[in-house]
């Protein structure tokens, strides 16, 4: 009897081991390489994007701040255009919003590279930064809503928003060693070129890929008529928290270019950053390894407070070395935080109106970034080498004070909320 028993139980452990969602078995899930590989190559460049665009207007300008700035309205301009495209592509389908955009977005590159290289007036290269952003493609939400498509089991959803994490640190550390190779070892304009190209090519082979793509207005088996995700309060309280997210991103970028400048090795900027982001990556794939029992609002709070913490001794560090350690401490706080707001989106968003949720929080970031880029940059011609480091405390501290006095507009209320007007008694289902 106790043998059977003992039997028994080890059958029981090893069913459950092989239920366990991980990432392997999210891999398997038939149809999903379909639209991953040419996700990643269009999703590239928009860890390419600011730092290629620095670099190039730095060449020709000589200034940070006019570099930064440049680079900035580019990330406003997306930052405001994202959410608009998120819904058009929950409305009209992602192929039908992907294709012109990324034509555009090519374009627009392209456009903005040669006026640079041109000598033309900052005023010009303003013009050209905005549709230059407004068309970056929104790759990373458009993937999160395809796994609700092909996924079967609830319980991979947040393995699947680990994975994505994981794949956009992982754009953070190939995108900006790549745009740091292309623009110092081949040309200042070659970072740009390579970035309209993969966002061309990656874009029009994963708007192809249909099978995967969303329904088009339909959520549930019934047809709604969307309204916006900024309806839902907490979707507002995680923008805030996504813009101090960004503000480390863009206070980064500037930074460490400018620290690396100033010590006579601009080709370890894309060194340093990679560092940072490898950082990301690596805590990205541990939060989608374990098995949370802490509620994700608690998990945001406690997460965004170390990066708060990490984020402010940027400004001491005085070394090489000694900035790569806490850059690779910023980094790993980073990708929790990220995850954790990307889950709290499920619980609060109907799947019909959750692309462009995504894209708001994508938004947020660049928006974020934007704002620090423009701010270290002026910050490091008029100040000290390293002062633009102070953005990312000043962003991540304004932002956790924020996210602890609205934290309970993070927690579903008794009734699944939903910006889908004349379904509230719907349920929402995680796509992510």
């Amino acid at each position: 009897m106790a043998s059977t028993v003992t039997t028994s139980k080890k059958s029981k452990d090893s069913a459950a081991a092989t239920s366990r969602p991980g990432y392997g078995r999210l891999l398997r899930t038939r149809g999903a390489w379909t639209f991953l590989l040419p996700g990643f190559a269009a999703r590239q460049p928009f860890a390419m994007l600011t730092l290629s665009i620095v670099l190039l207007v730095q060449h020709t300008t000589g200034s940070y701040g006019a570099a930064g700035a440049v680079a900035a309205a580019t990330g406003v301009s997306m930052a405001l255009f994202a959410p608009y495209s998120g819904r058009l592509a929950d409305r009209y389908g992602q192929r039908a919003v992907l294709v012109p955009g990324v034509v555009v977005h090519a374009a627009a590159g392209l456009g903005l590279t040669a006026l640079a290289l041109a000598g033309a007036p900052l005023w010009a290269l303003f013009a050209a930064a905005v549709p230059t952003g407004a068309s970056v493609p929104q790759i990373g939400p458009m993937v999160r809503a395809r796994w609700g498509v092909i996924l079967k089991n609830p319980r991979l959803m947040t393995t699947a928003a680990a994975f994505e994490s994981v794949t956009d640190e992982l754009t953070f550390v190939v995108g900006p060693l790549l745009a740091t190779a292309l623009c110092t070892a081949v040309d200042p304009a070659a970072g740009l070129i390579a970035e309209a190209s993969l966002t061309l090519i990656g874009g029009l082979l994963f708007a192809a890929q249909k099978r995967t793509q969303p329904a088009v207005g339909v959520d549930g088996g019934t047809r709604v008529e969307h309204g916006s995700a900024l309806r839902v309060p907490g979707v507002r309280v995680l923008i805030v928290t996504f813009l101090g997210i960004g503000s480390v991103f863009g206070g980064m970028q500037v930074s460490l270019a400018a620290f690396t400048q100033s010590i006579g090795e601009p080709g370890l900027n894309g060194v340093l950053y990679g560092i940072f982001a490898t950082g990301n990556m690596l805590s990205g794939i541990a939060c989608g390894a374990i098995a949370w029992k802490i509620a994700p609002q608690r998990r945001l709070v406690l997460g965004y407070a170390a990066l708060a913490l990490t984020a402010s001794a940027l400004w001491t560090a005085h070394s090489a070395l000694l900035l790569a350690g806490l850059g690779l401490l910023v980094g790993m706080c980073i990708a929790p935080a990220l995850i954790t707001g990307y889950t709290i989106v499920e619980e609060l968003v109907p799947a019909g109106a959750r692309t462009e949720a995504f894209t708001w929080l994508t938004g947020a970031v660049a928006l974020g970034q934007a704002a620090a880029v423009t701010l270290a940059g002026q910050l490091e011609d008029r100040l000290w080498t390293g002062a633009g480091f102070l953005v990312p405390m000043g962003g991540t501290v304004l932002a956790l004070v924020t996210l602890l006095a609205l934290r309970s507009r993070l927690v579903p209320g008794p009734k699944a909320r939903t910006v889908a007007r004349g379904v509230g008694h719907r349920t929402p289902v995680a796509v992510d």
